[in-house]
């Protein structure tokens, strides 16, 4: 059984806006709860190709895993796929601009986890859930603060 979580969250920022900020690998540790670290290991800024390692605490471990840029549309999408990690994951962003001139981001983590990890993934899914909310929570935060 693998993993799917997608969850989204309107925020009073424009899209471009917050596309920058939250495509921005750099600014991870500022908005996502769990992640505490972030190497570069290609040269920013941010394209395809582009390698990221990331240090993170999840449900009580601490989890290193690189991620690779395989799709970005300026603005609009990034995907992100583990080169190195614990198990395979992909990572989505979206960005769409709203009628009211916000934006609509969604955050989607999908993977197929394997060993252990296979036996626990609806536990990890719900865990993930939960995660994703408050860091989507707590990037609006950080973007609409004046």
């Amino acid at each position: 059984m693998g993993v799917d979580v997608l969850t989204e969250i309107a925020i009073d920022r424009p899209r471009d806006h917050v596309a920058a900020y939250a495509g921005d690998p750099s600014n991870a540790p500022e908005w996502y709860v769990n992640i505490k670290s972030v190497e570069w290991k290609t040269a920013p800024p941010l394209g395809i190709g582009s390698r990221v390692a990331f240090v993170a605490q999840f449900l009580g471990r601490r989890l290193a895993y690189t991620y690779e840029i395989v799709e970005h549309v300026t603005g609009e999408r990034l995907v992100m796929r583990t080169a190195e990690g614990p198990f395979p994951m992909e990572t989505t962003y979206t960005w769409e601009a709203t009628s009211a001139g916000g934006t609509r981001m969604t955050l989607r983590n999908r993977g197929e986890p394997h060993g252990f990890s296979k036996l626990v993934a609806p536990v990890m899914a719900a865990a993930m859930r939960r995660a994703n909310r408050k860091d989507l929570a707590r990037l609006k935060a950080v973007l609409e603060r004046v």
